[in-house]
């Protein structure tokens, strides 16, 4: 519980700093609209007071002042003049009604000036050459014709421009009407928006009236919106988070809290189906990991109940192949030496099967007093089903050897045995050799088996094309052709299985007859247990980490009788 506590946590974090940001951002968007509309409406307010101040003057009264100071700038006149224009009726009643204007709408500042463009145009084109900011110490390109401020300025005084309105003003120059831009400065005097108002003589700018109005009003305004939109935003933001805080648990937060208490009593419960779990209706995911947690737990409890059947079945199955595994063992001669008051002879033989029970076998037996029965063979497939048919072929074929008979006529006999009732269709390879004990006459049959390896006294073993027959147990009536081999003392034969040759590698090559000759040659008196022990270490080398592929099955017998 305590976990999900902290999801609680975590999304009233992640929601809080959302609700900020979106504040904030609104607030933002709203304070530049707000602040672009205010400046406009201040803008346009200095253009209409500056309107209002052109309506003041008489037809041809202004023009008239603007040629006077521009004749006085030039010294055509001498400054007397301007000082009795000034003293004049008309030139105070004017100063007056700008005076008024100028309290009335709150103004910092109105003026008339003088413009000189040409003095303007070149100070504009010395700033693009020598770049910003240039020398205004010296640029005064108006001549002021009326002024009203706290220290106002007088008729013929010259002054500068604000450089920030220089490219604008070159603009105004031009065109003759006013900017579609703001004109904003802070400076000593304040916050204020200011209108430029071209005044057009012979179809050129040749004055400017220009109005200040300063913008504190805007600055509370504009605090005001920030103080009042924040405060607002957050009080319809807290009440929102907490109706949305109040869904959110009831429909997410409490079913997931269900969903993983019953999870964990699940666990802890042992495998208890979390019933609880049908009581969630929420339409969404949540719903269906509810649904998909409950059929789980289902799925593995039925699951724990088969797996806990097969584990026993596996068991008991597990028990009697070991009981199967250690009667095939049983069944093959395992007592070595195998004769011991039989020195004419030494024999050896061994059998790794690939799983639990195996279809290879061999066996080796008297079937009287001078002759010894040698039988190496194969079963179809692996496991159980070769397991049996195994014991079916070797208990017949040694109980035809010890009637009596050449190896031809016996396993004749047994494969007329093993094709009855054979719906399996499974088949064996077999090789059966009879030695005479007293001669060394060795008697074979090849019923489809491998070639045996046959080994001369003071030479290598050699590979043995011996005459094939096929398999047993897939064709009654079937004949097969006998032949013998003269043993002397020292020769030997080895037979074997196919899973000796055909053992792979992990990179799926086979161990194939070549390296088997090897094997057996690199000693090649060795006796025959030494012998099989050293083939067999040559085959695990080669195999290395593959699993082994089949049965391997080997038996070897030397001639020891001078």
């Amino acid at each position: 519980m305590r976990k999900y506590s902290r999801l609680v946590l975590k999304l009233l974090a992640g929601f809080t700093i959302l609700a900020v940001l979106i504040c904030t951002a609104c607030t933002g968007i709203g304070y530049i609209q707000y602040r672009a509309y205010i400046q406009k409406q201040y803008n346009d307010t200095a253009y209409q007071v500056a309107e209002t101040f052109r309506g003041y003057f008489k037809e041809g009264e202004m023009e008239r002042y603007i040629r006077l100071a521009s004749r006085y700038k030039e010294g055509e006149i001498p400054g007397e003049a301007l000082e009795r224009e000034m003293a004049s009726g008309r030139y105070l009643e004017l100063q007056q009604q700008m005076d008024r204007l100028r309290g009335y709408m709150g103004a910092n500042d109105i003026y008339l000036a003088q413009l000189d463009v040409q003095e303007l145009y070149d100070f504009y084109l010395e700033q693009l050459e020598k770049g910003m900011p240039a020398d205004i110490s010296n640029w005064n390109p108006m001549t002021y014709i009326m002024d009203s401020y706290v220290e106002p300025y007088r008729f013929g005084d010259m002054g500068g421009m604000n450089p920030e309105y220089i490219e604008e003003a070159v603009a105004l120059a031009r065109s003759g009407g006013r900017s579609d831009s703001y004109f904003i400065s802070r400076s000593a005097y304040g916050y204020n928006t200011s209108a430029i108002l071209p005044i057009v003589l012979d179809g050129e700018t040749a004055a400017v009236i220009g109005v200040e109005i300063p913008m504190s009003t805007l600055q509370k305004a504009l605090g005001d919106y920030v103080s009042h939109s924040i405060l607002s935003m957050m009080v319809v933001t807290v009440l929102c988070l907490s109706f949305y805080v109040h869904i959110l648990y009831r429909s997410v937060i409490a079913p997931i809290n269900l969903i993983a208490k019953e999870a964990a009593g699940f666990v802890e419960e042992e495998n208890q189906i979390s019933e609880e779990l049908a009581g969630i209706h929420t339409g969404d995911e949540i719903q269906t990991l509810s649904e998909s947690l409950l059929k789980m737990e289902i799925d593995i409890n039925r699951y724990i109940d088969n797996l806990t059947r097969v584990t026993a079945e596996k068991e008991r199955i597990g028990a009697e192949l070991n009981v199967a595994t250690q009667i095939q063992a049983d069944m093959l001669p395992r007592i070595f030496p195998a004769f011991p008051g039989k020195e004419e002879f030494d024999i050896f033989a061994t059998m790794n099967p690939a799983k639990e029970v195996g279809g290879d076998f061999y066996d080796f037996f008297l079937t009287d007093e001078d002759h010894l029965a040698l039988v190496v063979a194969d079963v179809s497939g692996k496991g159980i089903p070769a397991a049996l048919f195994m014991v079916i072929s070797k208990t017949l074929i040694k109980n035809q050897a010890q009637m009596g008979g050449s190896p031809r006529e016996i396993l004749e006999a047994v494969n007329d045995q093993l094709c009855e009732n054979n719906e399996a269709e499974m088949f064996v390879t077999v090789w059966l050799g009879i030695l005479q004990i007293s001669t060394g006459k060795l008697t074979a049959v090849n019923a489809g088996h491998e070639y045996p390896i046959l080994k001369k006294a003071g030479k290598l073993y050699e590979m043995l094309d011996d005459p094939h027959g096929f398999v047993m147990g897939v064709m009654p009536g079937m004949q097969y052709q006998e032949y013998e081999l003269s043993l002397q003392k020292g020769d030997g034969i080895y037979v074997y299985s196919d899973g000796a040759p055909d053992a792979v590698n992990p990179q799926e090559e086979q161990f194939e007859r070549e390296r088997l000759l090897a094997a057996l040659n690199k000693d090649p008196d060795a006796a025959p247990s030494q012998l099989l022990k050293q083939v067999k270490d040559e085959i695990d080398l080669f195999v290395g980490e593959a699993d082994q592929f089949d049965d391997i099955t080997m038996l070897c017998m030397k001639y020891c009788k001078s």
